[in-house]
């Protein structure tokens, strides 16, 4: 295949004003072929971002050279050319949209292109087509959900004809059925349209159907091939960070256990059709197991008996109220939070979570219902709000919103200063919280909060709640957009600050993380609380969550296929890739001994 993009020893420098230069590519040599799908990953701040942005002139090279289809990006007079070429998506579809109406914001780019009307008509039909929202062409973006505005994005982009897709982190802020139809929508294009498609996840198992994956760690490529190939090499990922797809993780614990086990899985289908062939049962005799223990990570146990710190009885909250563009958010939301608990929300994009959340602090106040924190009735005019909010963390879902200061130990020493505490005080907070977010306090303090990268932004935002010393934090997607061994390390500081007694509520479209993290969750649907239980008595509810647009974690789908397959009776308790291999190691072990 001929090359399409040529980036030749390119090198990026971020150089502001009074600040230290930041080296965010060193020397980086990548040749995109025409029809390849590639995916790039690596760490926070591994310049994943800053090299898609050099692949369609975004940026230019502070060293080195980037070519696509034979034209130098540093060439203005082929920039049109260029961007019509290679088109990108990015994270946050809302930073991208512009329009009123939806199909006006997929005209934007072709129109500017000078085409002709019955072309640009024709180029605008078949984008919404080929995304399938064309029976949402006249709606306004805002009232689209999050999947459905990526979707707008990519056929803004579709419509300029591109050869290249390059989609940075463009699921990352999706609930699954919004990740899925992505996803779906870019294989669609490489397989029936041809296009070259540029891939940058955080989502390994994302990288599993690409043709090639590039391994990139502190502004270089360090290791690159396919991905059966290259998920065989754990440990050279886990130094940089990064991780396997949770199927690769359990085959290879289970090829250790017997070596016969493929340990270069990458699917469920490949997974199940492996486990059927090892572990061979009569249909008639199928294999029961004794319950694996739901390993709790919390040392409170979840009780109706606990203190309620959070309740809300029946609210509602209405946008633009008392406008003709009124709309309800949310209605009829019923939800209890306990001291000492860690309590997970889902829902699928646009059901209202962030809505909700924001009554937990007073940030909004409902318009119908009760809300009562710490005792305080939030329809009192009178209650002391400052003081809720120094008792309620709130952590929202775009860290942009919530980072003010240039320097990122100004940024989080706001609230402890804002609290009149001594000098000294601040500084060990700052510290703390910084530490407990994996930030350096003496490399990132001084950092200019514009200059850091979506994932750094999100932990500094973190930092700066957890400075205040909240007695509960409410944390609106806090790993989004974090690399695998930073989400950990994130997840852990949080259980640690449990421990010590801080109650958290989680919103979170990672399925595998509430089901590890939380005692108890609550499903949002439409604006209404739909589900509420543990873990296993709302994931359990498959049949359901799908309806809604929700996933459950992936080991019990895998389960639910071994009891189609005949494996299991019933569907054994597990829900982590730890409980599964302790699971079906034993099963394994003993098909080997036969």
């Amino acid at each position: 295949m001929e090359p399409i993009i040529r980036v030749e020893q390119v090198s990026h420098t971020y150089q502001a004003e009074g600040a230290h230069p930041v080296l965010a590519l060193r020397g980086v040599n990548l040749t995109i072929r025409r029809g390849e799908y590639v995916t790039i990953v690596g760490h926070n701040g591994s310049g994943k971002s800053t090299l898609a942005r050099h692949l369609n002139g975004l940026l230019l090279p502070t060293q080195g050279e980037v070519w696509v289809k034979g034209w130098n990006t540093r060439d203005r007079g082929r920039m049109v050319e260029i961007r019509s070429t290679v088109g990108m998506v990015f994270q946050t579809p809302d930073n991208q949209i512009i329009a009123t109406m939806v199909e006006e914001d997929v005209a934007f780019g072709p129109e500017n292109l000078g085409l002709p009307r019955p072309e640009l008509v024709q180029r605008v039909d078949s984008a919404l087509d080929l995304v399938r929202m064309g029976a949402f062409r006249q709606r306004s973006p805002h009232r689209l959900s999050g999947g459905q505005k990526q979707r707008v994005c990519i056929a803004g982009v579709l419509a300029m004809h591109p050869d290249v897709l390059v989609l940075d982190e463009a699921t990352a802020m999706l609930d699954p059925q919004g990740r899925q139809e992505v996803l779906e929508i870019a294989q669609h294009l490489h397989r029936k349209q041809g296009v070259t498609v540029v891939a940058i996840t955080h989502f390994m198992h994302e990288a599993a159907g690409a043709d090639r994956v590039i391994v990139m760690a502190d502004g270089q490529i360090v290791l690159e091939g396919p991905p059966r190939q290259l998920f065989q090499q754990i440990d050279r990922l886990r130094a940089v960070h990064l991780d396997v797809p949770p199927m690769t993780e359990l085959a290879l614990a289970l090829h250790a256990t017997n070596p016969t086990f493929p340990p270069d899985i990458l699917t469920l289908d490949e997974l199940t059709t492996a486990l059927k062939s090892s572990v061979t049962q009569s249909p008639s005799h199928p294999v029961t197991q004794s319950p694996v223990s739901q390993t709790s990570t919390s040392s409170v146990e979840s009780s109706p008996n606990l203190q309620s710190l959070i309740s809300l009885h029946n609210l509602a909250h209405d946008y633009m109220r008392d406008t003709p563009l009124q709309v309800r958010a949310i209605h009829d939301v019923n939800m209890a939070i306990r001291r000492g608990e860690i309590v997970g929300i889902l829902g699928h994009t646009g059901s209202g979570k962030s809505t909700i959340v924001q009554h937990f602090n007073g940030l909004l106040r409902p318009h119908e219902g009760r809300v009562t924190i710490f005792g305080h009735d939030l329809s009192d005019l009178q209650v002391d709000l400052l003081a809720v909010r120094q008792r309620v963390g709130l952590v929202f879902q775009f860290p942009e919103t919530q980072i003010f200061e240039q320097f990122v130990g100004d940024d989080v020493a706001y609230g402890p200063r804002n609290l009149q505490l001594s000098r000294e005080e601040v500084r060990a907070r700052v510290r703390q919280a910084m530490s407990a977010v994996g930030l350096d306090f003496a490399d990132f303090k001084d950092r200019r909060t514009f200059a850091l990268s979506g994932g750094q932004k999100r932990r500094v935002a973190i930092a700066g709640v957890l400075a205040l010393e909240p007695e509960v934090l409410v944390l609106d997607e806090p790993t989004a957009g974090l690399d695998p061994a930073s989400r950990q390390q994130l997840l852990d500081h949080l259980l640690a600050l449990h421990r010590r007694g801080v109650t958290l509520v989680i919103i979170s479209h990672n399925m595998d993380e509430l089901a590890a993290l939380c005692q108890r969750l609550y499903v949002v649907a439409e604006g209404r609380t739909v589900l509420e239980g543990t873990p296993g008595e709302v994931f359990a509810q498959v049949a359901r969550l799908r309806v809604i647009g929700l996933s459950v974690p992936w080991v019990m789908l895998l389960m639910e296929r071994l009891v189609a397959e005949g494996i299991f009776a019933s569907p054994p308790p597990v829900s982590t890739v730890e409980q599964a291999i302790a699971l079906l190691q034993p099963l394994i072990a003993q098909a080997k001994r036969r």
